[in-house]
């Protein structure tokens, strides 16, 4: 921790004294590396043309992974497995049935008897080694969208700079954030890039299916669309979703809005069970606590018009800042 001397003088003696710096705190030092600069890089990436909409199963989608699995090694960050990937497969039945991908393996048996489709798709996930190794805590944000269509007149590309590129920033800085600590926390946490949500929050019902931890998750903190503004006058708007059953989660959140002047005016929405809209719906079908960031719709929402220079970068980052500060309370407090 970096110290500044101070001398005081008391009668005729001279005091040498150590004086501990606030923004030095671990808090801090993580939410110094937080920026904007970082999350125009990571969104201008993951949403250029060059990706095509990185729709899942595509090979635009696999060459996104890759850029996030490099990063995270480049952090320092451990894999969660023995590699950064979580491969998996989906399937639904031919296309003109019009049925939804399924991952669960009994769905996947029985349309493996019949004329079907198979993608083939994989998670992005590494972690940070708790003191505790019985407890865990996952942030997580998918990094799919929708891909291209040749046959629009016009814009192609579904670049999805909002959905869900900003997420994706957003978890690969908090993951440098932690680092910079320079703190263990009491609980392992899991940074966790879903595939295949777009088609039916594939890649996080693959890993609660198959994750053999699960009952040692302690707490889930989701990002989806976290860098537009649903009504322009409102730019420091935000939807906080959380388990109800958590209160403290609300509570973290308004005293860290206080304490370090983030402009943000959140719509606090507790929620018994916070199912449906993301991937969050994933972890909650499994009793696990959710916190879970989004920005609410507009008119660019899944359309080929979701570029990034429509992003409200301010918000971004303190939404960012906001996060980090609840995930480093989720990894290292014992009050929920």
């Amino acid at each position: 921790m970096t110290q500044f001397l101070k001398f005081i003088i008391t009668g005729s003696a001279l005091c040498l004294c150590y004086i501990t710096r606030a923004q030095d705190t671990p808090q801090q030092k993580g939410l110094q590396t937080i920026n904007r600069a970082t999350a125009e890089a990571h969104i201008g990436f993951l949403a250029d043309d060059a990706l095509r909409g990185r729709e899942a199963g595509s090979q635009e989608g696999r060459v996104a992974g890759v850029y996030l699995a490099s990063y995270l090694q480049t952090l320092g960050l451990k894999p969660l497995f023995d590699s950064y990937y979580q491969p998996f497969e989906v399937y639904r039945a031919e296309r003109q049935q019009k049925k939804p991908f399924q991952v669960h393996p009994d769905s996947v048996a029985m349309l493996r008897k019949g004329v079907h489709q198979k993608l083939a798709m994989r998670n992005v996930l590494a972690r940070i080694e708790g003191k505790r190794r019985d407890e865990i805590v996952i942030i997580g944000a998918h990094y799919d969208h929708l891909g291209y269509d040749p046959h629009l007149d016009g814009d192609q590309i579904y670049n999805g700079a909002d959905d869900n590129a900003s997420g994706v920033a957003a978890l690969l800085q908090i993951a440098r954030a932690f680092l910079a600590t320079g703190v263990q926390p009491e609980r392992t946490v899991i940074f966790a890039l879903w595939d295949g949500e777009e088609k039916g929050l594939l890649g996080s019902a693959y890993f609660t299916q198959t994750f053999a931890d699960l009952g040692k998750v302690k707490g889930y903190l989701n990002f989806d669309m976290i860098g537009r503004n649903t009504n322009e006058a409102e730019p420091e708007h935000v939807v906080y979703f959380y388990t109800a059953a958590h209160p403290v989660f609300g509570d973290w959140l308004k005293n860290d809005i206080a304490t370090y002047g983030l402009k943000l005016k959140p719509d606090y929405r507790a929620w018994d069970k916070p199912l449906g809209g993301s991937d969050n719906s994933s972890f909650a079908e499994h009793d696990i606590p959710v916190i879970w960031y989004h920005t609410d719709g507009h008119p660019d929402y899944h359309q080929p018009s979701d570029h990034t220079e429509k992003i409200n970068w301010e918000k971004t980052v303190d939404i960012t800042k906001a996060a980090f500060l609840n995930l480093w309370n989720l990894a290292n407090e014992s009050d929920f």
